[in-house]
């Protein structure tokens, strides 16, 4: 059987959570009605597509 390394795993998630801590700062944000206002247009225009074809 391979050996664990005891220890590992803390810092390797203390890095990821420090790399998104840093992208959230730059990240694009987005309100969630806008996502939900886009959802609900674009069914609207596809049920009217399937409409008129």
């Amino acid at each position: 059987m391979a050996k664990q390394k005891k220890g590992e795993g803390f810092h390797s998630a203390a890095g990821l959570i420090r790399y998104f801590d840093q992208e959230d700062d730059k990240a694009l944000k987005i309100p969630p009605w806008f996502v939900i206002g886009l959802a609900i247009g674009t069914a609207v225009v596809v049920e009217i597509a399937r409409y008129f074809y």
